[in-house]
């Protein structure tokens, strides 16, 4: 018979041995994201995925935070995260580490996520914008390559801490993550 697991049979590591443990090439930059729980999901999700840090640009709220952490569910305290005013300060600083940069918006040169052929033997920097504006425009040409994800409703969009969630799974499967 099918049960539930409990918390203890997770068999989950402690924020010391995460921060030992190795990560997948991958930083997630918020630029202006203004929801706090947004934040906190995408902190969540960083940490579930293993990733290497988390760039805080713009308005985005920084830990810590009371709203923030209700989402992140103490993620804040695994997931490294550093704050960049400027994200195209950010942007040069993950460029002269090679990650290519990709934002995640959809543009006129946009691909499917699909389409785009994740090449494990590189560091990538996933870009989410604006909760209403998207990635801001000034840092639209220093970014390498854009990707959206299909959809087939009648809406346009999804929620940013959706989104990041469906790239950050689609980038760690394909970066080597392993249970």
């Amino acid at each position: 018979m099918t049960k539930k697991l409990k918390l203890e049979e997770l068999g989950r590591i402690d924020v010391e041995t995460f921060k030992k443990t190795a990560k997948i090439p991958l930083v997630v930059i918020l630029d202006s994201v203004r929801s706090m729980h947004n934040v906190g999901a995408i902190f969540r999700t960083g940490d579930a995925f293993l990733i290497e840090k988390v760039v805080l640009c713009g308005i985005t709220p920084q830990p810590p935070h009371r709203e923030i952490h209700k989402a992140a569910l103490g993620a804040t305290e695994s997931v490294d995260w550093i704050y960049e005013q400027d994200v195209n300060v950010a942007i040069d600083n993950l460029k002269k580490e090679n990650f290519e940069i990709i934002g995640i918006e959809q543009t006129s040169s946009s691909q499917l996520i699909t389409d785009f052929e994740i090449n494990s033997e590189k560091k990538y920097a996933l870009i989410l914008g604006n909760e209403v504006d998207g990635i801001s425009d000034e840092a639209l040409p220093n970014i390498d390559t854009f990707l959206e994800i299909p959809q087939l409703g009648t809406k346009h969009s999804l929620n940013v801490s959706v989104c990041g969630g469906v790239v950050i799974w689609e980038f760690a499967k394909n970066l080597g993550i392993k249970k």
